[in-house]
């Protein structure tokens, strides 16, 4: 899977599972910070993630996780 096919699934993820605003959504911006989703929301995203992409975050990795691009990065080195 491409990049910008995991970024665009990602987003999708975030706006059907969290109700974001799809135009707020940009690789930099911070999940608590600028998209203001809670630390539960964030264990959600962690969950959807997994289940969407088919792949394992252990807690250590999920922990380094604040911005859409780590995200991303995560998924790409998971799917590897």
């Amino acid at each position: 899977m491409e990049r910008s096919e995991i970024e665009a699934k990602l987003t999708d993820l975030l706006v059907d599972e969290l109700g974001l605003e799809r135009d707020k959504i940009a690789s930099e911006a911070k999940f608590e910070e600028d998209l203001e989703v809670d630390s539960l929301g964030v264990v959600e995203l962690l969950m959807a993630i997994e289940d969407n992409f088919d792949v394992k975050i252990p807690d250590e990795d999920a922990e380094n996780i604040t911005t859409v691009s780590e995200a991303v990065d995560i998924i790409v080195s998971k799917l590897g």
